[in-house]
């Protein structure tokens, strides 16, 4: 790697321990099963002889936990970052699943009344502005090697898009960021020169039924 490419993997969590299967957003105390740490162990070694200088996570436990790994394998700090957090939902503790009724219910309508914004969260480009400046301050921290931050699902595709200079609002079924999966961002000095998706812990998501459409991301 030349002194001026840097790489910032951007990783989803593994799997979340989620019993009750509610959307569970910003709530604390969701952390990771175990097959979700099985996940975030498989994805650190996929990329065990790549030259990771920094490691930085949101502040919810399940990407904590996922940064994990890679601290022990680099010996490296983890950098907590706000900006990587999931972002916010009005269902947050609901559960949206089919047959809950959350979505049903005429009293939540008028929450869906605007699928661009969105209406019922975080504005897309809101979430897209704070990611790439997560980004961007990893790419610094790590000019010249590379870093690993952990983030959420909708945070990292709609940071995807927006560097992609495709529009933000988007249908969720689409979304190409499996559970532990790497959306790697090569850069030449500050500027993103190549954009690579991988999924490490692939044979790990099948073997749990439920996970790609865990709720939360």
């Amino acid at each position: 790697m030349s002194e001026s490419t840097t790489v910032v993997h951007v990783l989803r969590h593994g799997e979340v321990h989620n019993p009750t299967r509610i959307l569970y957003g910003r709530l604390p105390g969701f952390h990771l099963s175990e097959l979700g740490r099985q996940m975030a162990k498989a994805a650190a070694d996929v990329l065990k002889d790549r030259d990771v200088t920094h490691l930085v996570a949101s502040p919810l436990e399940r990407a904590q936990e996922t940064a994990e790994p890679f601290a022990a394998q680099y010996q490296l700090d983890v950098t907590t970052d706000v900006r990587l957090i999931e972002s916010a939902n009005y269902f947050e503790g609901k559960g949206v699943g089919p047959g809950d009724g959350s979505f049903r219910d005429p009293r939540n309508w008028w929450v869906l009344r605007d699928p661009i914004t969105p209406s019922w969260g975080e504005a897309y480009l809101v979430i897209a502005k704070r990611m790439f400046e997560a980004v961007q301050a990893a790419r610094v921290a790590a000019e010249g090697h590379e870093a690993v931050c952990v983030s959420h699902q909708l945070p990292i595709w709609t940071l995807r898009r927006y560097v992609e200079r495709k529009r933000l609002w988007h249908d969720p079924r689409r979304r190409q960021c499996g559970l532990a999966s790497l959306t790697s961002f090569r850069f030449e000095g500050s500027e993103i020169a190549g954009i690579d998706y991988s999924e490490p812990a692939a044979h790990l998501v099948a073997m749990s039924p439920g996970a790609r459409s865990a709720k939360g991301a």
